[in-house]
């Protein structure tokens, strides 16, 4: 089992910045791919970000790519999501999840989820 914790939403003003964090309880946390996921009222789960859990390798939703980072510091069981020039369309529930099978944009390809964290960007 893998529990995630995530932390760091709020809001925020269009065009201002938050960094979500997700930390995981468990000490094999450096053998998962670890992804990002929103969720907006009365819409699907929806991919933005993965990083691999070997080389590190990121991918991006095409909506957030060159405004989000995801980075993640295997010492620390911690993924961050820095999220940069946010629009209003960004408002929603983000969600933290590990996958031990790799990186994938599915999040039914993800067992383990965090409890989720709200960002509201008001314009």
């Amino acid at each position: 089992q893998v529990q995630l914790v995530e932390s760091g939403g709020g809001l925020v003003q269009a065009g201002g910045s938050l960094r979500l964090s997700c930390a995981a309880s468990r000490r094999t946390f450096s053998s998962y791919a670890m992804g990002w996921f929103r969720q907006a009222p009365g819409k699907e789960r929806e991919f933005v970000a993965a990083i691999s859990w070997s080389r590190g390798r990121t991918y991006y939703a095409d909506s957030v790519k060159g405004r989000f980072t995801i980075s993640r510091d295997n010492a620390k069981n911690t993924v961050y999501l820095q999220m940069t020039s946010l629009k209003p369309e960004d408002t929603a529930a983000y969600y933290c999840a590990a996958n031990p099978d790799g990186s994938s944009p599915n999040p039914y390809e993800y067992p383990y989820w965090g409890q989720g964290t709200q960002v509201t960007v008001s314009s």
